[in-house]
């Protein structure tokens, strides 16, 4: 490998070094809110931490409010309701998955949920895991499956 290889080599390393960084420190804060007495919702906030996002918990009574001013089908409805940047996530939604709906901002979508409480998801673990969805819903009412897990 002669000098100028090597250079362009550390310059590459540098570039995906300090663009994944970047991408790391760009993602929204999410606001949670939880009924002040679900150990869940908090599990789901380390989960979320852990993927690189800050999350601020917010205990209410008036979780029923909050889904609905928010826009959440009540079909969809979870535990918790969560805004990040633009979107509503409701429920025990992987973060993996919050981070594809920001990076992909598919047209008319309100937010992604993860209906239930299914067992498996995170926040959940333990037990027999469930098979489930996660289901996008738009500004317009409808819905799509996001995700199967």
């Amino acid at each position: 490998m002669n000098t100028i290889q090597m250079f362009r080599q550390l310059a590459l390393v540098a570039a995906v070094s300090m663009s994944a960084g970047t991408a790391w420190a760009e993602l929204p804060e999410a606001t949670m809110y939880k009924d002040p007495n679900c150990g869940c919702c908090s599990k789901w906030a380390e989960h979320m931490r852990a993927a690189g996002f800050s999350v601020k918990e917010v205990p209410s009574q008036e979780m029923g409010r909050i889904k609905s001013q928010l826009g959440v089908p009540e079909a969809l409805g979870s535990c918790h309701t969560a805004r990040i940047g633009n979107y509503v996530i409701e429920g025990h939604v992987p973060a993996a998955d919050v981070k594809q709906l920001l990076a992909e901002q598919p047209a008319g979508a309100r937010g992604l949920s993860a209906p239930g409480m299914p067992m498996g998801s995170p926040g959940m673990e333990g037990g027999t895991p469930d098979r489930y969805d996660v289901v996008q819903f738009n500004a317009d009412g409808g819905e799509t499956v996001f995700a199967r897990h």
